[in-house]
């Protein structure tokens, strides 16, 4: 096993929050308004009527669904590529492979069989999309009880359309949860714990340790991963919402972060106290947005990432479960999830600007991608 390698030196830049204005979101435009566009993309998510919605960013008016063997979506995986979503259903037991610009399903599995049910926790594709990595748990129905297996790490061939693999545990520890993340050529696997392991993918055998447990200044403590971004980023970077522990003030600072998973680095500014808070990003990557989320209180927190600073806090009449993306353009912020709707709102003004109704209920992220490039027909 290769050596340990400690963190990158950076330098900490702190930014003052007590000049933070909070102030609070304006009410929705008057009918007749001028009605600010998102951009020219395509949003997709997976609803409780058994397909994927696909919304005009446009026009703000449902254009298409695809329909879904599996059923109800519980999760939709995109594919580096960005022209495929793998599909877990609400089951957890199938998945199904959808192709994005012809709107088809191109295949569908399940690794239940006879009287043994095999749930599916959590999934992450091959960014060649030579297969997938599973995180399972088996349960055997007998004439008297239910046997429940262990908790494994798998390898489906999506070409041999099986299972090829059990990996192992790293340390031999079993866990119920796993954070794990591809190098962008798919020939690393990183396996977050204290450290982060990484595994080559031919043999799954550990070829080197990010000792990301080491302080990243004397006197403080190990950072930890909050809310981060990725949909908008370079492969094999992220960016969000991290925190350390202060062991003098005893409390937890937060700050914005990226990640360099290739370069084994992290550029991190501490913004302020700990907070609550998601985070997404624009796709120039100039400004992110977060959202705050307290009985009675609901609250749009901007951000410069150029900078790394804490811009604004303003209040809004928010929702219980929201979650929130940043239109193709960066103009509007989309607030989603637990229910049949979209909120729209000015990512300046924060000012509610309309609602995008929808016939089924949510059950998945938010997609905003580009059209699909249409391929002229041969004569």
């Amino acid at each position: 096993m290769a050596g340990r390698f400690p963190l990158p030196a950076f330098v900490i830049t702190v930014a003052l929050v007590l000049g933070v204005v909070t102030t609070h979101a304006q009410r929705p435009a008057r009918f007749g308004a001028p009605i600010a566009a998102g951009g020219d993309h395509l949003l997709y998510i997976g609803t409780y009527d058994g397909s994927i919605h696909i919304i005009d960013e446009a026009t703000e008016t449902k254009v298409a669904a695809i329909p879904l063997k599996t059923g109800i979506p519980r999760s939709l995986t995109l594919s580096q590529s960005r022209t495929k979503f793998y599909v877990l259903d609400s089951t957890l037991e199938k998945i199904e492979v959808v192709d994005i610009p012809t709107r088809t399903t191109l295949s569908t599995f399940t690794l239940s069989e006879g009287n043994k049910q095999v749930r599916i926790r959590g999934l992450q594709v091959d960014p060649l999309e030579r297969f997938l990595i599973l995180l399972t748990r088996s349960a055997t129905k007998q004439i008297d009880r239910w046997e429940i297996g262990d908790i494994a790490l798998q390898l489906y061939d999506l070409a041999q359309k099986k299972i090829t693999r059990t990996i192992p545990w790293p340390s031999g520890e079993e866990r119920e949860g796993v954070n794990i993340r591809f190098s962008p050529d798919g020939k690393l696997l990183y396996f977050f714990g204290d450290d982060v392991l990484i595994l080559e993918t031919q043999n799954f055998t550990e070829v080197d340790t990010w000792a990301l447990s080491r302080p990243i200044e004397s006197g403080l403590g190990r950072i930890s991963f909050g809310q981060v971004d990725d949909f908008n980023e370079d492969p094999g970077f992220f960016t969000g919402l991290f925190t350390i522990q202060d062991p003098v003030q005893n409390r937890r600072i937060m700050g914005i972060g990226r990640v360099n998973l290739v370069g084994k680095s992290i550029d991190f500014t501490p913004i302020g106290p700990a907070e609550g808070v998601g985070f997404a990003m624009a796709p120039d990557r100039k400004r992110g947005w977060g959202l705050m989320q307290q009985i009675g209180r609901y609250e749009f927190w901007a951000f410069d990432v150029t900078q790394r600073k804490l811009l604004s806090r303003t209040e809004f009449q928010g929702r219980p479960r929201m979650a929130l993306r940043v239109s193709s353009n960066g103009r509007l912020l989309y607030v989603f999830q637990a229910g049949a709707t979209i909120d729209v709102y000015d990512s300046t003004s924060y000012k509610l600007l309309r609602t995008i109704e929808m016939n089924a209920d949510q059950t998945t992220n938010l997609f905003i991608l580009p059209r699909p490039v249409q391929t002229p027909a041969r004569p």
